[in-house]
């Protein structure tokens, strides 16, 4: 016997059993055809629903854009703070190294000749120093004979000062500073009473 000749019988075998299966499903389902009706109602529901939901979409899409919108809008001001601000607390460590030079200006004294090249040197130094800082808006804040201002000044100390009017500063014992006109360290002052 060849191989075809086996073959065959195993073929009609499986044709016969798909066959029956086939007629089984037949006989116990019957299978409805759709009508136009039902198709119409079909494609009817599914457009209400298509209209629901483009409804639903118009609300929400300018609540979204404005939400995206100002999420955009902070990030913009965060990134401006961080840009403006970043040099903030290289200031700060800058700060005690002016306040040497301004008492090195102070203490360099006297009429000898090395004394006053000192301080012409010192004072350079500082103008130098302060202009540096002034390109990147460090702001000095001396408020000698200006009114108190409690957002920008430590009172140290109030004093009895004749010749000045109450709450003014009639002595800045040390320079507060501003950074793109935020306080980065207030004026320590001593105040006139009233």
């Amino acid at each position: 016997m060849s191989n075809e000749e086996q073959k065959a019988p195993e073929v009609e075998l499986e044709e016969q059993a798909g066959a029956e299966l086939e007629a089984e499903a037949t006989d116990s389902v019957e299978i409805e055809e759709p009508t136009v009706e039902s198709l119409t109602e079909a494609l009817a529901e599914a457009e209400a629903t298509i209209n629901e939901l483009q409804k639903q979409l118009a609300e929400l899409e300018p609540r979204a854009q404005a939400e995206i919108l100002n999420q955009r809008r902070r990030a913009e001001q965060e990134v401006e703070k961080a840009r403006k601000f970043a040099l903030e607390r290289f200031t700060n460590e800058l700060l005690p190294v002016v306040d040497s030079l301004e008492r090195a200006i102070e203490a360099a004294t006297g009429e000898d000749e090395a004394v006053k090249t000192l301080r012409e040197g010192v004072e350079m130094t500082h103008k130098m120093f302060i202009d540096g800082v002034a390109k990147f808006n460090v702001e000095v804040l001396n408020p000698q004979g200006e009114a108190f201002n409690p957002e920008h000044h430590q009172a140290m100390s109030m004093v009895d000062a004749g010749d000045a009017e109450p709450n003014t500063v009639v002595a800045v014992m040390q320079k507060g500073y501003l950074l793109n006109g935020r306080l980065i360290r207030p004026a320590m002052v001593m105040v006139a009473k009233g």
